[in-house]
């Protein structure tokens, strides 16, 4: 049974790398989001920078918080990956088989959260080109993809849940429109906590993109990360992972 899984997520894997456009993608994306986002911040005194954000270098805050985000929007491809098999008849032949419905959704957040991972190198290159230096560890990098996996998961997982009953190509742009950038905005991926009103500040609070980027945030720049962080990050995943695979197995159809 683990054979068949393992094929199901394999063919999710080839698809990126098949893909000139998705590698296109993966690249440009956080990239530019890195440069042009970091850079409009450049003109800020180092006094304004030192006491809200806690460092002199901007790109070097907003890294952990882009390295998250990243892992928030490949979770639409989960979706997207999901309607095509549902749209081109490939569900429908898996459906027939011995195979669990909920190895194929295991498959599909699998492989969201190994796109993400990819992008993972790519920033951390861009970075130092650009001048930022972080605390590079076997330690850190190994808690920077372990807590990125755990966003991959259940964000990938969650996008997933919405595309079980249909096929409509329209869903994962809206699905993303809905969710991406409120979740985005109301983290502290691009700016400290400092800066937000209170409502805000409670919806932060519970924002599985705020606890890995300050997680994240802590590892690699103060070398100082807490714990509980990665801990309520293992919880997300793991309780969307469980609730997945659940629903998959009630509500996948093939159409």
């Amino acid at each position: 049974m683990i054979d068949q899984l393992y094929a199901l997520y394999m063919r999710e894997v080839k698809r990126i790398f098949r893909s000139v456009y998705m590698w296109i993608m993966l690249i440009s994306q956080p990239v530019m989001w890195l440069v042009f986002f970091g850079s409009s911040f450049s003109g800020v005194p180092s006094q304004v920078l030192t006491s809200f954000f806690h460092t002199t270098n901007y790109i070097a805050f907003i890294l952990p918080g882009e390295l998250s985000i990243s892992m928030l929007f490949v979770g639409m491809f989960s979706s997207m990956s999901l309607i095509q098999d549902k749209r081109f008849g490939y569900l429908k032949r898996v459906l027939i088989t011995p195979t669990p419905k909920y190895y194929v959704f295991l498959s599909k957040t699998l492989g969201g959260m190994t796109r993400g991972l990819l992008q993972v190198p790519i920033l951390l290159i861009a970075s130092f080109i650009l001048g930022v230096r972080i605390n590079i560890t076997p330690l850190s990098i190994a808690v920077l993809f372990v807590s990125l996996a755990f966003v991959g998961i259940g964000f990938s997982s969650l996008y997933s849940l919405f595309t079980l009953k249909t096929a409509d190509w329209q869903a994962p742009g809206v699905i993303s429109n809905l969710i991406n950038l409120p979740l985005m905005f109301s983290s502290t991926a691009l700016f400290p906590e400092a800066f937000f009103p209170s409502w805000l500040k409670i919806i932060s609070d519970g924002n599985p993109l705020t606890y890995a980027a300050e997680l994240n945030r802590e590892i690699l720049l103060y070398n100082d990360p807490s714990w509980n962080y990665l801990l309520y990050l293992a919880i997300f995943s793991l309780f969307m992972l469980v609730l997945g695979s659940l629903l998959t197995n009630k509500y996948l159809n093939a159409e």
